[in-house]
C-alpha cells in the first residue's frame, strides 16, 4: 500500500515517492516479463511456420526433377498467398523458407533465442560447420543481427581456425568458441575496421589507442567473450620509475587480467621484455590467489614471429603476438595465412 502525507495547510495529499517508485518498478518488471514471453511465443510460432512452409515446398519440388518447375511453382504460390494474406510471402521470402528447411531439416535444432532475421543471415552460409558455429555464437554471445553480419563478414570462423588444433576446430561447429586457456582468446588477425583509421594514412600508436577507446564496445566484441575493461595507461610504479600498459582488461571466463600493448611496425625483443615485466608485476602484485596468471598480448602491424619465438621460453602460454588489420581481409588472404601457419609453430 502507498501511504501519503496530508499537508493541512494546503489541504493536499503528498505521495511517498519511494513507495511510488517501488510500485512503478514492480509493474514495469511485470510488463517487461510478459512482453518477453509474448515475443518468445510469437517468435517460436513464426519459426515453426516458416520451417513447415519450407518443408512443404521442398517436398513438392522433390517430386519434380525440373528446376524450372520449382521456380514457377514458388512464383505461383507466392502470388496466391500474397493475394490471400497480404505481405510476407514474396518469392524471395518463400525461397528463404525453403532454404531454412534445407539448412535445418531437423526442427529440434532450431533455437527460439534467435529471430527469423538471424536465420535469414545464417542460411546465407553454405558450409554447415561454419553455419553451426555462427548459430552457437549468436546464442552464447547474444549477438544481434548486425553483430552476426559483422563477425561473418570479418571471417571470424576462419580467423579462429588458424589458431586451433583439429579437435578444437570440431568444437567450434558443435559448441561455438569456448575459452579454456590463454591462446584461445587470440585471433589472427584481429580486425579493427570500425576504427577511424585507414591503412594508407599515417597514424601514431596514441591515435590507435584513442580510437579504440572511442569504439570500446566494438573492440570488446572483437576481443570476444568475457572481457571487461579495466583501464588505459594504468600506471605501474617500480621504485621511482613509472610504466603505462596501453590497455588492461579482465576476462571473467578465464578469471585473469589481460594486458594489451599496441605497436605500429615490427614487434621487438624490447617490446616482449616490457610485456613480460607487465605480466610479472600483475601476477605478483595485483592478481589474487584464486585468479589465473595474467595474459599479455602484443597487438601490432607485424607480429615478427621469429623474434617472439626465440625471446620467449618454449613452454610460454601467457604472452602472445598477433597482428591487427584496419580493413576486412579477403578469404584468399586468410587462406594464404593458414598455409603459412601450417609451416610454422603458431604459439611460442
Amino acid at each position: 500500500m502507498i501511504y501519503g502525507k496530508v499537508d493541512k495547510m494546503k489541504n493536499t495529499i503528498i505521495i511517498d515517492e519511494n513507495q511510488a517508485n517501488e510500485l512503478f518498478n514492480n509493474i514495469r518488471l511485470l510488463v517487461e516479463q510478459s512482453r518477453s514471453k509474448v515475443y518468445k511465443t510469437i517468435n517460436t510460432e513464426m519459426l515453426n511456420l516458416y520451417w513447415n512452409i519450407g518443408k512443404k515446398i521442398v517436398e513438392k519440388q522433390e517430386g519434380n526433377s525440373r528446376a524450372k518447375y520449382g521456380d514457377l511453382l514458388i512464383e505461383g504460390i507466392s502470388k496466391r498467398l500474397t493475394d490471400y494474406f497480404g505481405k510476407g510471402f514474396s518469392t524471395r521470402n518463400l525461397e528463404r523458407m525453403r532454404n531454412f528447411y534445407v539448412c535445418y531439416p531437423i526442427a529440434t535444432t532450431l533455437s527460439s533465442k534467435l529471430s527469423w532475421s538471424h536465420y535469414v543471415e545464417l542460411i546465407k552460409i553454405k558450409e554447415k560447420n561454419k553455419r553451426d558455429f555462427y548459430m552457437h555464437e549468436c546464442i552464447n554471445s547474444a549477438w544481434d543481427v548486425r553483430e552476426l553480419q559483422r563477425q561473418r563478414d570479418t571471417l571470424l570462423y576462419e580467423r579462429l581456425i588458424i589458431s586451433k588444433d583439429k579437435s578444437k576446430i570440431m568444437n567450434l561447429s558443435s559448441k561455438g568458441h569456448e575459452l579454456y586457456e590463454g591462446k584461445d582468446i587470440i585471433k589472427d588477425p584481429f580486425v579493427l575496421e570500425f576504427l577511424d583509421l585507414k591503412d594508407n594514412n599515417s597514424y601514431l600508436e596514441s591515435d590507435l589507442e584513442k580510437s579504440i577507446l572511442v569504439h570500446l564496445r566494438e573492440f570488446l566484441l572483437e576481443l570476444g567473450k568475457g572481457f571487461t575493461f579495466v583501464g588505459s595507461q594504468v600506471r605501474i610504479t617500480l621504485d621511482t620509475e613509472h610504466f603505462y600498459p596501453d590497455l588492461v582488461f579482465y576476462n571473467r571466463i578465464l578469471n585473469c587480467f589481460v594486458i594489451i600493448d599496441l605497436k605500429i611496425g615490427k614487434v621487438t625483443h624490447q617490446d616482449i621484455g616490457q610485456m613480460q615485466m607487465y605480466v610479472n608485476y600483475y601476477d605478483r602484485t595485483i592478481k589474487k590467489n584464486d585468479e589465473n596468471k595474467t595474459i599479455g598480448i602484443l597487438l601490432s602491424t607485424d607480429k615478427n614471429e621469429t623474434i617472439v619465438k626465440y625471446t620467449l621460453p618454449e613452454d610460454n602460454n601467457t604472452i602472445f603476438s598477433s597482428e591487427f588489420r584496419l580493413t576486412i581481409p579477403s578469404e584468399q588472404e586468410l587462406i594464404d595465412v593458414i598455409e603459412t601457419e601450417k609451416k610454422n609453430t603458431r604459439f611460442f
